[in-house]
């Protein structure tokens, strides 16, 4: 058994453990230990596991794991989370470059805790008959609700995440207008397997299918989640939408040692 300093961080919610791995000390095939670490009754208990790690020419690389011990796709509050601990480290003032499985991101740091995330460019928006797919950097479900408070997102997303798409799943959304360009989201999320309180590629996919079905005609959209508001600004494009960015806080809950 070693020691591993970690950080906790939380981006509305959404919540992460973070490790400086720029010495390559962690053992990234260890998936047993990282759902161990992310468990809530005998672990740290998170949402993800992030590693920071050395980059070429780059700030940092972003590696990310979903609860489950698997490393997965691209996380948006995670990486807004990841930017926050690199600018604590030292190794970015205002502004960030990181590559992450989806390629390069870039990203903006405000003195009010906000973090600014570039999310990768989107081609595609399929609107189907009741729901919207696109890949935000993650597969997202988008579909309409009346009343997202109400809504058993838990059973209904589990459903649709298992049934509809099968062993590699996808994230399913509820989404509630709530008037102009605000709406009221709640998300269920592989790898996870429940509800979280917040997702950003998540948010990211509902803005740009609220835009594509015409459910707002603005360029940035105001997201309500559980754990707290987040803001997502895009330019449509004949070829999709580019210059995509996802906003909202991101903070430092805690800092520990772990046995692993």
């Amino acid at each position: 058994m070693k020691k591993v300093t970690f950080f906790k961080y939380q981006g509305t919610g959404n919540d992460f453990i973070i490790i400086d791995n720029r010495q390559n000390n962690f053992d990234k095939k260890d998936t047993h230990t990282i759902a161990r670490l992310c468990d809530r009754k005998f672990g740290i208990g998170a949402d993800g596991l992030m590693l920071l790690e050395n980059h070429d020419s780059l700030d940092f690389t972003m590696v990310y794991y979903n609860a489950d011990g698997n490393e997965s796709s691209m996380c948006g509050n995670g990486g807004r989370c990841l930017v926050s601990f690199a600018q604590y480290l030292g190794l970015v003032q205002d502004s960030a470059s990181f590559e992450a499985t989806d390629g390069v991101h870039h990203a903006n740091l405000f003195d009010n805790g906000q973090v600014s995330l570039q999310m990768s460019n989107v081609p595609v928006v399929q609107v189907f008959d009741g729901y919207v797919f696109t890949n935000t950097g993650s597969p997202h479900h988008v579909q309409l609700t009346d009343n997202v408070d109400h809504t058993d997102v838990f059973t209904q997303g589990r459903h649709l995440r298992n049934e509809v798409y099968g062993k590699e799943g996808a994230n399913i959304n509820f989404v509630e207008p709530q008037g102009g360009n605000l709406f009221k989201v709640r998300t269920y999320e592989r790898g996870v397997e429940d509800e979280t309180l917040s997702c950003g590629t998540g948010v990211t996919a509902v803005a740009l299918a609220m835009h594509s079905t015409q459910q707002t005609s603005t360029n940035e959209v105001q997201l309500l989640t559980p754990g707290g508001d987040l803001k997502v600004s895009f330019q449509p494009t004949p070829q999709g939408y580019e210059n995509i960015w996802l906003t909202g806080l991101a903070v430092q809950v805690f800092k520990g040692e772990i046995d692993v």
